[in-house]
């Protein structure tokens, strides 16, 4: 990536004062807050997320060109004011965010590189946070290349699932935060399955909670829950 990237993931759910209210009042507010929701980031996304969970019920994706350390601020800050608007009909749940760096183990751009700023954007997002054992950084460079690059090479047999790492050292409780998005949801769990039985898996400490959302452009995220 030329440029570093903050993705930001903030989960929500919908409070019962949002539910008690008619379904033109619900309307309303759901206009106005994916209208708001657009000062948030450079590139803003909505996402519904229940039934696939049952605690949240949609997530949006924000993403920010974050060359300079002073945007982190000005980001975090707007989204507070914009997002306090909506406190009582929508509940943050959890956020999940990073920054993009270049790989050490894959230098160069992927082909399966995901980007908030492409033009279009597939079904299905999944995305969930990812700490590694302490045993892992003592390990050699030389033996971690070898477990990823074996993790890289079953990830390249699923070209269409495409991924985006974000690095949250000290930022938040995980390490990275990573985030998927396909086409086809049991294609990409057969893509799961199939890293499990890879070697690095045995230093991975937690990749729990796993949020997967459905990609709903504005007018349809309005009608699902209006």
């Amino acid at each position: 990536m030329a440029e570093r990237q903050l993705n930001h993931y903030s989960v929500f759910a919908f409070t019962e004062e949002y539910w008690e209210q008619d379904r033109e009042e619900r309307r309303e507010f759901l206009t106005r807050m994916v209208e708001e929701a657009r000062e948030l980031g450079e590139r803003v996304y909505t996402y519904t997320i229940f039934p696939a969970r049952p605690e949240v019920d949609f997530m949006l994706w924000s993403a920010v060109i974050a060359e300079q350390p002073e945007v982190a601020s000005q980001f975090f800050l707007r989204y507070a004011k914009v997002t306090a608007g909506w406190r009582e009909f929508v509940r943050p749940v959890n956020t999940l965010w990073g920054f993009t760096r270049p790989s050490i183990y894959a230098p160069g751009k992927s082909e399966q590189e995901l980007s908030p700023f492409d033009e279009s954007r597939r079904p299905y997002l999944i995305v969930y946070p990812f700490v590694k054992t302490a045993e892992w950084y003592l390990m050699s460079k030389d033996a971690r290349q070898g477990m990823m690059n074996e993790h890289i090479k079953v990830g390249r047999q699923y070209p269409q699932i495409t991924q985006l790492l974000l690095y949250s050292f000290g930022l938040q409780d995980q390490e990275f935060v990573v985030v998927y998005e396909a086409d086809d949801l049991a294609q990409f769990s057969d893509l799961v399955n199939a890293l499990r039985a890879t070697q690095a898996r045995v230093y991975t400490l937690r990749d729990t909670p796993i949020y997967t959302a459905l990609y709903q452009p504005a007018e349809q995220f309005i009608e699902t829950w209006g």
